[in-house]
């Protein structure tokens, strides 16, 4: 993996600490509406992990297939995530 791996691991982590502190609150029958704002908050930090794996996937490992002429693997790698999202 090329992606900057103190900073994703740090973010993998905090999400980590998040999951256990909701699972917390679901076992002390907390407010429905402030476990949902704790899950949106652990997405977003999910979100900005995946965000900088895939960042470092196009600068390193796209760039480098385009350069040896192997794109067309790493293009369908692009376009069936692409296809993931929209699901």
């Amino acid at each position: 993996m090329k992606a900057d791996k103190a900073a994703v691991s740090r973010l993998l982590k905090t999400a980590r600490g998040q999951i256990e502190g909701i699972l917390k609150m679901v076992e002390e029958d907390r407010y429905c509406m402030d476990i949902s704002n704790q899950l949106m908050a652990t997405e977003k930090i999910l979100h900005k992990a995946n965000k900088e794996v895939l960042r470092a996937h196009m600068e390193g490992c796209v760039k480098d297939a385009f350069q040896s002429g192997n794109e067309k693997e790493k293009i369908a790698e692009i376009v069936e995530l692409i296809d993931k999202l929209a699901k």
